[in-house]
């Protein structure tokens, strides 16, 4: 272990690295000495908000583990070892975290931290006597679990290379791969603590992209989300840029339309110079017509002092040329209340570029102030003006209706998840709108025509017409990667999302609701609660009588039904276990008769 750079803690710090969201993850030797642990729990107190970047670490981190020998399991307080994944986006991350953190220590399990937090806050006083992993480093989680059982407490924070893509890998949906194409960011946000985390830009190769995309691809895989800090950012430390890596990947995807790409989250100052390459790669058939761009204030003012680096007006160059270009685009944003300094007119611009685009998609969140970030020494805006103003413009978000007009239409969906319902698969349209169908669990991973039957707040509704591409007859599907995650829109209450399941991952450029707390890790554990190594956890779906399948459209051609002779001369034919309990029923009935007399005859 001679890098492993801090072997006993406080032998001073190494520079920050780069990283996101959290997790844990649970460990249980079977034998006494702890040496390597059979089966491993992966938690997250947050789950009600994904985040792809986040759990693509997870994914990497639980797919060594398991490589290693240590397995799944469900039962937090058996575990050996809680290994947490986390995010130093937002404070009720960080303190979901120290709420995990101090359970462990009651609970005298070792614990190792990974993530933002220990990256770029490695001196917290919650980390005393716990091991950490860095951001760069997840690709040695074995080794930092393993000196963590053997009692050491380890610290692996040097920045080195990008871990490799081909790490071993457990996918919490096995029909949708994660797939980071760079880390760290160029932005310097004043509220943000990511990139104290995350580091500077740094991208992998497009040819590196590309052989990973084929590899998920023969496994099966069914939707690639590409994730970053800022995905639009992409390149611009090796030479290239993203419309080169869009379309590389394209060129790999099959020409059936089986396998969907979904572009993450992207800032407006990186994509305004290739917005009409950005606009062709949205409308190919095989790409999903929905993005995820981020504006946090209708306020030039305010955007200045978050140093967003762009305007109001180029935000809105965004939107307006992706919208006219791209038919059926979708887009989501983000919005942060209570920024220090954001004035009631400031708020009120806001709530009009709100009401003007009727996103379908908005990220709510109200500021907290992130320690050592410029943002923290600004003037506070009261904190009950900051919450009077989230709650405001989520009751004007709440109150669009953006399905409204598409019953009756038919669209054509990719299924991949089950509903929170235990009822309903979950797809999603090329505009990315989720669908629920009532519909048997065998078209999970298919794609197929719906008619909309009904639509909803956050969601449609439809009935499946017919099923173009079948993943239980692909012979490629991976039958190896298990778990799939029930899926809702959040709520936002004093949340901080309003409305989507699935937003992109927090970063320096997005101060969105996507706060996470962490996941523990147990010898026998399986995931408790939220979890961003969660995302490896499978939700149990109810079981869903037999009618459902009969139900669907043409899904298997149904049997022949026999006729009614063959059904009586089935009923005919008696076997010997027949025979011997009709012979049984009649021996008993004669003994009780028998004895009925005997009775009788003594009384």
């Amino acid at each position: 272990m001679e890098d492993i750079e801090d072997l006993l803690a406080g032998n001073g710090g190494v520079a920050p690295g780069f990283r996101l969201p959290l997790t844990s993850v649970g460990l249980n030797p079977k034998k006494k000495i702890p040496i390597k642990p059979k089966q491993f729990l992966v938690q997250d107190p947050l789950q009600s908000i994904k985040i792809p970047g986040t759990q693509s670490d997870s994914e990497y981190m639980a797919g060594q583990l398991s490589a290693y020998g240590y397995t799944l399991t469900d039962t937090a307080e058996d575990a050996d070892l809680w290994l947490i994944n986390t995010c130093t986006v937002k404070s009720p991350s960080q303190s979901a975290m120290d709420t995990i953190i101090s359970k462990g220590k009651s609970a005298k399990k070792p614990l190792v931290v990974a993530g933002c937090v220990p990256q770029g806050s490695r001196n917290l006083k919650e980390l005393e006597g716990v091991s950490i992993v860095g951001v760069q480093q997840i690709d040695r989680v074995v080794e930092v679990v393993e000196e963590t059982l053997k009692g050491h407490e380890v610290r692996l924070l040097n920045r080195r290379t990008l871990p490799a893509l081909e790490l071993p890998k457990v996918r919490k949906n096995k029909f949708v791969e994660i797939l980071p194409i760079n880390v760290g960011c160029l932005g310097a946000c004043t509220y943000c603590k990511t990139k104290h985390a995350r580091g500077h830009l740094g991208s992998y190769t497009v040819d590196s992209l590309v052989r990973r995309v084929k590899t998920v691809i023969s496994e099966g895989v069914r939707e690639i989300w590409l994730s970053s800090e800022d995905t639009g950012a992409y390149g611009r430390d090796i030479g290239v840029n993203l419309p080169i890596l869009l379309n590389a990947i394209i060129a790999e995807l099959p020409s059936t339309g089986s396998t969907m790409l979904r572009v993450g989250m992207t800032n407006p100052p990186y994509i305004l110079e290739h917005l009409e390459e950005i606009a062709e790669v949205l409308r190919h058939p095989c790409v999903y017509s929905f993005l995820h761009v981020p504006v946090q204030s209708g306020s030039d003012a305010v955007l200045t002092a978050m140093n967003r680096e762009y305007t109001v007006k180029e935000f809105r160059t965004v939107v307006d040329t992706l919208s006219k270009l791209v038919p059926g685009m979708q887009i989501a944003t983000d919005i942060i209340c209570g920024f220090p300094g954001e004035t009631d007119d400031d708020f009120a611009v806001t709530v009009e570029l709100i009401k003007q685009y009727k996103f379908a998609q908005v990220h709510i969140s109200q500021f907290y102030p992130r320690p050592g970030t410029p943002a923290a020494r600004m003037k506070k805006v009261p904190s009950a003006v900051v919450k009077k103003r989230s709650r405001e413009l989520t009751a004007v978000f709440e109150s669009f209706t953006p399905y409204n007009g598409m019953e009756g239409q038919i669209e054509r969906i990719w299924i991949t998840d089950i509903a929170t319902d235990g009822t309903h698969l979950v797809g999603h349209t090329k505009g990315y709108i989720q669908v629920l169908v009532d519909a048997p669990e065998s078209l999970l991973g298919a794609s197929a025509m719906v008619r909309i039957t009904s639509v909803g707040r956050w969601s449609v509704f439809g009935e499946v017409i017919e099923v173009l591409n079948h993943a239980s007859k692909d012979k490629t599907s991976n039958e190896t990667n298990a778990g799939l995650e029930g899926c809702s829109p959040c709520s936002a209450n004093d949340e901080p999302c309003a409305c989507t399941k699935e937003p992109d991952p927090c970063s320096c450029a997005v101060e969105c609701g996507d706060s996470r707390a962490g996941t523990t890790i147990s010898a026998n554990g399986m995931p408790t609660g939220n979890q961003n190594l969660d995302e490896q956890l499978i939700r149990k779906r109810k079981t869903i009588v037999s009618e459902r399948s009969e139900k669907t459209v043409p899904l298997e051609q149904p049997q022949a039904k026999k006729s009614m002779e063959e059904v009586r001369a089935s009923i005919m034919k008696w076997n010997f276990v027949d025979k011997a309990l009709l012979a049984g029923i009649f021996l008993s009935f004669f003994m009780v008769v028998a004895s009925t007399v005997f009775l009788w005859f003594r009384t």
